[in-house]
């Protein structure tokens, strides 16, 4: 049997929950009930066939969309009526399906940008119109730091337009990466990217969030069952199952309707 998941009443145990999550349009339900509970540290997956709910699910984790009911609680507080940038301020950051990056900028441009905006809740106005960029040291190193993690350094010049499909997902988690988020939310990272692009891809996964807890929504059942500590399979908006990953692949629902006969 797959491991339940935690009821609303075990807040203390989640970083990040929501309980009864639903959106609605009009008749259709994309997300029916949703109730998560993801632990400090954890590495979450959610998987699910096309139109299962996983990237509605994600815009309202993520404040992209307001749920039509449920509550979603990040350490405790409740973000539910939360913008997409306060979350941000809030340590929750999410990566898109599609490259969402500044093409017009430079990969260190880029990075700095991300590294700068986690800041700019605590500046004053003074700071924010008038300081010398050069002088926050520590938005600096931070860039340094994240390009170097990312293995972007030798593109750290290139316009962001120039860079293969490949460095642009990694520009992309870059940018996640610099805002210094408890959270992360990933959505298809290895999306339209060749086997050799994806194997580099799992193993920066590894690398750089291992400190990090870390929602995945993800098609490459490789990659969910190599770096999940549990998955979570929706339906028509509805949670299948939750479990680890041996659980899920061992789930006859789960296994015909998703994996494609995938064994553990």
């Amino acid at each position: 049997m797959t491991e339940p998941e935690r009821t609303a009443g075990d807040a203390d145990a989640a970083l990040l929950q929501t309980a009864g999550l639903t959106k609605r349009f009009g008749e259709f339900t994309a997300v029916d009930h949703v109730d998560l509970a993801v632990e400090q540290g954890e590495f979450r997956s959610i998987i699910g066939p096309n139109g299962a709910g996983k990237t509605t699910l994600f815009n309202l984790i993520s404040g992209a969309m307001r749920p039509t009911e449920g509550t979603i609680t990040l350490a405790g507080r409740d973000i539910t009526a939360l913008s997409p940038a306060e979350r941000v301020a809030e340590n929750l950051a999410r990566s898109f399906q599609l490259t969402t990056v500044f093409n017009g900028l430079s990969v260190h441009e880029n990075v700095r940008l991300a590294a700068q905006s986690a800041r700019f809740a605590t500046m004053s106005p003074i700071e924010r119109l008038f300081a010398d960029p050069d002088r926050f040291d520590a938005i600096n190193d931070r860039t340094a730091a994240i390009i170097d993690d990312l293995g972007l350094r030798e593109v750290a010049t290139a316009q962001a337009s120039d860079l293969s499909y490949g460095d642009r997902r990694r520009l992309e988690v870059a940018l996640v990466l610099a805002t210094d988020p408890e959270v992360v939310l990933l959505d298809e990272p290895t999306a339209g990217m060749s086997g050799d692009e994806t194997a580099a891809t799992i193993e920066l996964i590894e690398e750089v969030l291992t400190d990090k807890t870390v929602v995945l929504v993800e098609h490459n059942v490789d990659l969910v069952m190599r770096v999940s500590d549990r998955i979570t399979t929706l339906n028509s908006g509805a949670v299948v199952a939750t479990g680890t990953p041996e659980e899920i692949a061992k789930n006859e629902q789960v296994r015909e309707a998703y994996l494609g006969g995938y064994t553990a």
